[in-house]
């Protein structure tokens, strides 16, 4: 990874704790000395940050510059070069929000079989989505699953594909199962987007719809962490 490169991915990482109420432009100024139209400038990338700049703002946010390296590349060297396929297993927060998964937001690593990822079709979706790191697993607890049984039991692994946002069917003839941001919790479930609002709904019918409204100036398809594409039921 280039220098370009990293400034791109702090500042993305940056733009993702703003998003989300954490981090401010005032905020990161003060932590770490610099004006705040500098900060501005880069997070709208008018401007790069110096080396001494970068430093202060990667000790502001308690990140190393490893934290910025591509998942592939850190696995990559984690594993010593081994041809197999491993995913992240991460916290659903980092699932929904994180585009570059940080060495010390992985829990452990789900190891699948050689080339089982390259048998996935995409991406479908925005263009920006293409920047996050594409396949990460989360664990679903005890309670979160009723809604979804007996496609997903408690403590069930499930693999999502974030590049694929997309409401359109991955095979035609069945729904495709979406990990969805709803609130601030992450929920399994088939979702459609119908008369200006996210359709979810649940596997067994006992349970009910979810609607959620979706705004004007936002895209259905941010609320959607991904696709699912891999579900491992504990036996």
């Amino acid at each position: 990874m280039n220098f370009s490169q990293m400034h791109e991915r702090l500042r993305l990482e940056l733009l993702r704790r703003i998003q989300r109420g954490t981090l401010s432009v005032s905020l990161l100024a003060r932590q770490t000395g610099l004006a705040k139209p500098h900060v501005s400038n880069f997070l709208r990338c008018k401007r790069r940050l110096s080396l001494e700049a970068l430093d202060r703002v990667l000790a502001s946010q308690r990140l190393i510059a490893g934290d910025l390296l591509p998942m592939a590349v850190r696995m990559e060297e984690f594993f010593n070069e081994r041809v197999t396929s491993e995913v992240p297993l991460v916290s659903h927060t980092s699932a929904m929000f994180e585009p570059v998964i940080r060495p010390s937001a992985v829990k452990t690593v789900v190891h699948l079989p050689t080339g089982s990822l390259e048998s996935f079709r995409g991406p479908r979706g925005p263009v920006s989505r293409r920047a996050w790191e594409r396949f990460v697993a989360v664990r679903i607890p005890s309670g979160e699953t009723l809604p979804m049984e007996p496609v997903v039991f408690s403590g069930a692994i499930v693999l999502i594909d974030r590049h694929y946002n997309s409401f359109a069917r991955y095979c035609p003839d069945r729904p495709n199962l979406y990990a969805v941001r709803h609130g601030s919790h992450l929920v399994l479930r088939y979702a459609d987007f119908l008369a200006g609002r996210l359709v979810l709904r649940p596997h067994n019918v006992l349970f009910p719809l979810d609607l959620i409204e979706v705004g004007d100036s936002e895209s259905p398809g941010d609320w959607l962490a991904g696709r699912v594409v891999l579900i491992v039921n504990e036996v």
